[in-house]
């Protein structure tokens, strides 16, 4: 596989948005990215000093001296600063070549969904659907207006990181799995679009991650992996989607538009 850089008469790495950037999956996405020789747009949403280290980083396991990380403040959710985002990183960057959506959220408070609160369920889809599914447009909008080739050899990419959650059902966090479903089929929709303009579209669907947002249900999940309901039998690592997204931007599923890719150690598999 050729180097994603490697674009006859491209002489800049390629640039990628990663959004939730400043920790979890989307540091491990931005790292591994780092390491391939990507440019990446690091994206936090208020927390600055885990942007910074995020940063750092991706300094650190650069593959060239040539490529170039910086960090944009963005609420995902609100229109007018998802329009600045995508106005500052392009501008930024001179152009962006693949859009990672992995930002999102879970409740604030796990409730069953008798008693779940509308508030909750309005905040999660904007956070975790409107703003992916408008960010996605913006940028969309963009390619497909402009002439310049882009610096991925294998042509643009977009990843929607989503959730066994699309899938599986939480009755204590309805609104979470509601909004990774309705995710799901956003990055269908925008698969389809895309297909004939020489963009590709992705899900990955992580499994049982060990980040900050199921730090608080360790326990719970130590003891369902001990049983395996994970068949590798172990926590997944932002490591994991790291290596994924950058094969996917590597171009090593060139053929690939819309597929849904597993993250998850087998927990999609049905067993008896």
């Amino acid at each position: 596989m050729a180097h994603p850089a490697d674009n006859p008469g491209i002489g800049e790495p390629p640039a990628v948005l990663v959004t939730g950037s400043s920790r979890g999956l989307g540091r491990g996405a931005a790292i591994e990215l780092a390491r391939g020789g990507y440019s990446v747009a690091i994206h936090c949403s208020g927390n600055e000093a885990a942007a910074r280290e995020t940063l750092a980083l991706c300094g650190a396991a650069a593959a060239s001296g040539a490529q170039r990380f910086a960090i944009f403040r963005c609420d995902i959710s609100n229109a007018a600063q998802r329009a600045a985002l995508v106005e500052d990183a392009f501008a930024a960057f001179g152009g962006l070549d693949a859009l990672v959506n992995n930002a999102g959220m879970a409740p604030r408070e796990r409730r069953d969904i008798v008693d779940a609160a509308e508030e909750s369920f309005e905040e999660v889809l904007r956070v975790n659907l409107q703003g992916p599914y408008f960010l996605t447009q913006a940028v969309a909008r963009r390619w497909l207006a402009e002439l310049r080739p882009p610096r991925i050899a294998s042509g643009r990419k977009i990843i929607f990181v989503t959730s066994i959650s699309a899938e599986t059902a939480s009755t204590g966090r309805g609104e979470y799995c509601v909004s990774k479903a309705g995710l799901s089929m956003a990055a269908r929709l925008w698969a389809a679009r895309l297909a004939d303009s020489g963009a590709q579209v992705y899900e990955l669907r992580p499994g049982i991650m060990e980040t900050d947002m199921t730090s608080a249900v360790k326990g719970k999940y130590d003891a369902l992996i001990g049983g395996g309901i994970v068949p590798q039998r172990r926590w997944g690592l932002p490591e994991d989607m790291g290596k994924a997204v950058r094969s996917l931007l590597d171009g090593d599923f060139p053929f690939s538009t819309g597929a849904v890719i597993g993250v998850d150690g087998g927990f999609h598999l049905s067993r008896l």
